[in-house]
């Protein structure tokens, strides 16, 4: 890569090794997503990165459709939280999250000299109720992306190229999107019937 050499045909030259907290080092793009936790799990918002674009980076547009500017009394109110991986351990990500009225749920690692207001961090996420809440990801956000793949086949993406890749994975993230509401819609048909 460095050399600019392609050593055999095939080889998608924008794609770049990176790593997956969930998948350890893969050669391609990431896909990351926000989606709902409840009994319906269904996309909110998604971007498609290279591989080697660390998460972080992601997150402050993934949640940018989050109300800005609320007054503190508005933030007490909303107990949305949002769960991450290792990826998203940043503490200007945390405080940006509040200042949104989001709590970010992560694996906060802890160092020999840890500040005070970190070890909250790591005290809440080893907590029974951190515990629970982030096993929430499991059931949740892993299973919708596999679904996703599954049912558009795009892993892997049949196309080569940042911009095609990119198309593609977000169309089928609007077209799942659009088949779960199509789906709530004839399920509320039915009650209504019944």
């Amino acid at each position: 890569m460095k050399e600019g050499i392609v050593p055999r045909s095939g080889i998608d030259t924008d794609a770049r090794w990176g790593f997956s907290h969930t998948r350890g080092w893969i050669f391609g793009y990431k896909l990351h997503i926000v989606s709902s936790t409840h009994s319906i799990v269904v996309p909110l918002t998604a971007d498609v990165t290279i591989g080697n674009t660390p998460d972080n980076q992601v997150y402050p547009d993934l949640t940018s459709s989050s109300p800005n500017n609320l007054s503190p009394k508005t933030i007490k109110k909303i107990h949305h939280m949002v769960v991450a991986t290792q990826g998203y351990d940043d503490q200007s990500l945390y405080e940006l999250s509040l200042r949104i009225g989001i709590h970010l749920v992560y694996p906060v690692r802890r160092y020999r000299k840890t500040p005070e207001e970190r070890l909250k961090l790591i005290d809440f996420y080893e907590s029974p109720l951190g515990q629970v809440i982030y096993s929430n990801r499991s059931i949740s956000v892993e299973p919708l992306i596999e679904q996703i793949k599954s049912v558009f086949r795009i892993d892997p993406v049949p196309a080569r190229g940042y911009d095609k890749v990119h198309n593609i994975v977000l169309l089928s993230v609007l077209l799942y999107q659009l088949l779960v509401y199509y789906n709530c819609m004839i399920q509320k048909k039915i009650v209504q019937e019944g």
